[in-house]
């Protein structure tokens, strides 16, 4: 399979509704493509947030509209990076969008971990509870978002749920570039799936963003990665290589711990 990062910048200058025709253009472009992603908050800023409560949306709202259509159009699954989701009760959500070839939203993902310390996202955001895995015509892809990286738990539950491939749309900070390289890479050995981590480009509100999108496989050897100005990185995938990893070394048939916490005592 061929899957494209496109690592959308992020500019004061630009409407969201400009960056939704130009993420949907880039989107068309990719037509060929199994899997086209793009990376966390990009219309509204995944810094910005004092915007966040003016640029909430819902799932089927003005960003989802634009980007069903460029992904039926182009003829690609599309993860559609993460929108401010606001839900029916006012809560707003970073939520994951994943629209298959015909354009039909087929997997919702609402961040769990929450970032901010106590401030930002951690305090404006209510925090996702669900596992989310959606089959696909190229295998299982497991959803997560960027701080997420930090919680192994969470891999190992999409894992454990049939995920071969883990996409993860991101906002990091171009301070902690080493630790995104590291986790990235991390997080696709230690599951043995693919791992496709796509970065915003730019600057949100000051903080400069990372970029260096990177396709991780199942060994841990990454296959491509942006530079942080890239628009677009484009890896081809043997998917067949989850299962031939899976066998040669089976590290996860040996588990003996599950991801259940002991009870209290």
């Amino acid at each position: 399979m061929r899957a494209s990062l496109i690592q959308l910048s992020v500019d004061a200058s630009e409407s969201a509704e400009e960056r939704r025709h130009r993420a949907a253009s880039l989107v068309r472009d990719r037509a060929g493509d199994d899997l086209v992603v793009l990376p966390e908050l990009w219309t509204a800023g995944a810094w910005s947030y004092d915007g966040w409560d003016r640029e909430a949306e819902s799932v089927d709202g003005p960003t989802a509209v634009a980007l069903s259509a460029a992904a039926r159009q182009a003829g690609t699954w599309l993860h559609a990076g993460s929108i401010v989701e606001r839900d029916a009760d006012g809560t707003l959500y970073n939520t994951a969008l994943l629209f298959d070839r015909n354009g039909e939203l087929r997997g919702r993902y609402r961040k769990i971990h929450r970032y901010g310390f106590d401030t930002g996202e951690a305090t404006l955001m209510g925090g996702g509870d669900d596992v989310v895995t959606v089959p696909t015509d190229f295998g299982v892809v497991g959803l997560a978002i960027c701080y997420d990286l930090r919680f192994p738990e969470l891999f190992r539950g999409l894992i454990d749920a049939g995920a071969e491939l883990i996409v993860i749309p991101a906002a990091w900070p171009a301070a902690r570039l080493m630790h995104w390289r590291l986790l990235t890479r991390t997080r696709a050995l230690e599951e043995q799936v693919f791992l496709l981590a796509c970065c915003a480009a730019g600057t949100h509100s000051g903080i400069h963003q990372a970029g260096h999108s990177v396709v991780v496989d199942p060994w841990g050897t990454v296959l491509a990665e942006a530079g942080p100005d890239q628009e677009t990185l484009t890896a081809d995938l043997d998917m067949s290589e989850v299962t031939r990893i899976r066998t040669e070394l089976p590290v996860l048939h040996d588990r003996v711990l599950g991801i259940t916490a002991p009870a209290a005592r």
